[in-house]
């Protein structure tokens, strides 16, 4: 095992239709290696008790609220206000703010990374939020949304207020998941935050990790996401933990998650749908992604579903370590 005071908190990003509480418990239980993790984020919240907020994706019984972060999508102040403290009310300690999802539908309303460019507005927000914070606020972004200096702007913004963390996703919001993170952007503006923000962006290998963790001593938390969803044992692989068979516990895995899903929705064709969600990212991790994802993509039944992963796993071999060069043709070594 890896010295424990050498790791910096690692955790897991949120996607939506993927990582909801079903993914997030069972992934917990059977891959660990993760600190902290968050959900998907809310939006839409017109009262402090509103409908949305009352499923299983924040009831404390469904969710390990010491370790799980909500997120909301929003650019109005008294909507966070409203969301903090129904998740106060319920057990959870902090919040995130999506200043960073880069969907054009939601990036054109001033909201995730299409927030980005109007300072004045993340000021005004972030103010009316610590007039009186019921918990603790932390934000997600990005470095920008058209240019990566964007962010010049707003970390002094950032620093007026009593934020828990700052998490950067090393890209701009225009180029999606196009291209390959800034490191030497972050890097460069890392230290001129009160508090070193959380990286994010890019981590497909402990190889990888190691190495950003020598570019970034100083930084004490890195989130994963897409890499952690096509090899979903890296957090505890980089954690120093070893596994006999991945490919038996995965698939055990896959199958109690599919199961689950069904129990939730009673059998609603949904959860077959957010099981190819999963498998758009898993299938990285096999010897043959594209005949794979050829075969789990056109299922249309749960039995056609069922016999296409037994025959992956049957016919392929897991090789982990999800995105290389085949998988992002942008990437660069």
């Amino acid at each position: 095992m890896k010295d424990k005071s050498l790791i910096p908190q690692i955790s897991l990003g949120p996607f939506q239709g993927i990582t909801d509480h079903i993914y997030r418990t069972l992934f917990v239980a059977y891959f660990g290696g993760v600190d902290k993790l968050y959900t998907p984020f809310f939006t839409a919240i017109h009262k402090t008790d509103a409908k949305n907020l009352q499923g299983a994706e924040l009831h404390p019984d469904k969710n390990d609220t010491s370790i799980l972060v909500p997120q909301i999508l929003s650019n109005d102040g008294a909507e966070m206000l409203r969301f903090a403290n129904f998740c106060a009310r319920i057990g959870y300690k902090e919040i995130n703010l999506n200043m960073g999802c880069p969907f054009p539908r939601v990036a054109r309303k001033k909201r995730g990374s299409g927030l980005l460019p109007f300072p004045d507005l993340i000021d005004k927000i972030l103010f009316e939020y610590f007039e009186n914070p019921p918990i603790k606020l932390s934000i997600k972004c990005r470095l920008g949304y058209q240019e990566s200096n964007e962010i010049n702007e707003l970390i002094p913004i950032f620093n007026q207020y009593p934020l828990h963390e700052v998490i950067i996703h090393a890209r701009t919001g225009k180029q999606i998941y196009k291209g390959i993170a800034n490191q030497i952007a972050f890097i460069t503006i890392k230290n001129q935050f009160s508090k070193v923000p959380a990286y994010n962006g890019d981590i497909f290998s402990n190889e990888q990790f190691n190495h950003l963790q020598a570019l970034m001593p100083n930084v004490d938390h890195f989130m994963l996401g897409r890499g952690l969803l096509a090899d979903p044992f890296l957090a505890a692989e980089i954690k120093g933990q070893t596994f006999i068979n991945k490919a038996a516990i995965l698939r055990e895995f896959l199958e109690a998650l599919f199961e689950a899903r069904l129990n939730e929705t009673n059998y609603a064709l949904t959860s077959l749908g957010r099981m190819k969600e999963l498998w758009s990212y898993l299938r990285w991790s096999f010897d043959d992604p594209v005949n794979i994802w050829r075969l789990i993509r056109k299922t249309n039944t749960l039995e056609t579903y069922k016999n296409a992963v037994s025959k992956v796993f049957a016919e392929s071999e897991w090789k982990g370590a999800g995105f290389t060069q085949k998988s992002n043709p942008d990437y660069i070594s």
